[in-house]
């Protein structure tokens, strides 16, 4: 089972990639926004535990958004594998992830980190901001303070993955393709160890 965790701070182009690689290695997509999102819509217990922590402005905790994954990952049993898009974001949630795979018989067998410099994802999030309506992708000062922020928090988790050899990190500039391309190599070299 191929689990690849998809990394790469705003502007980095994780969506586009995300959907190619899904397409090519059959891949079941857990985005936790989504997830969230279909579970508050579906009512859920969960889901409407976390609509109640996110109306008061809460972030939903660990526990509830892993209890997410594990019912997703008990609905696509026979799933060729899961690209995890949004999780984890933190050393505590990969943890828990390791854990919650590890329970299942699987675990992560590359995470991919998207690199790009900030002036260029700038410059990406300005010009999805015109064409998206994004507020905020369209506040010069509020996408440097997102891509700090993702710098800052995220690094951890990067650390998290290279002590176990399995972080590998792909130039974020290029032509969509070479970067596919380039990603594909990566995850075909890390299933093949």
């Amino acid at each position: 089972m191929l689990n690849l965790v998809l990394f790469g701070p705003p502007g980095a182009g994780k969506g586009t990639q995300s959907e190619n690689l899904i397409r090519k290695y059959n891949l079941v997509h857990l985005s936790t926004g989504d997830l969230l999102r279909s579970q508050i819509a579906a009512g859920t217990e969960l889901g409407l535990r976390a609509k109640q922590l996110m109306d008061q402005g809460l972030l939903v905790p660990d526990e509830v958004v892993i209890g997410m994954i594990e019912n997703k990952l008990k609905d696509n049993q026979s799933a060729a594998g899961f690209i995890f898009d949004g999780f984890p974001r933190t050393v505590p949630q990969a943890q828990a992830l390791d854990s919650l795979l590890d329970q299942h018989g699987t675990k992560i067998t590359v995470m991919v980190a998207l690199i790009v410099d900030s002036e260029e994802l700038t410059k990406r999030l300005l010009i999805r901001g015109r064409t998206s309506g994004r507020p905020d992708d369209q506040n010069e000062d509020l996408i440097r303070r997102r891509v700090k922020e993702y710098n800052d928090k995220t690094t951890p988790v990067a650390d998290y993955y290279s002590q176990q050899g399995k972080f590998v990190a792909i130039d974020g500039i290029g032509s969509i393709e070479n970067i596919f391309e380039s990603i594909c190599a990566k995850i075909d070299e890390s299933v093949e160890e």
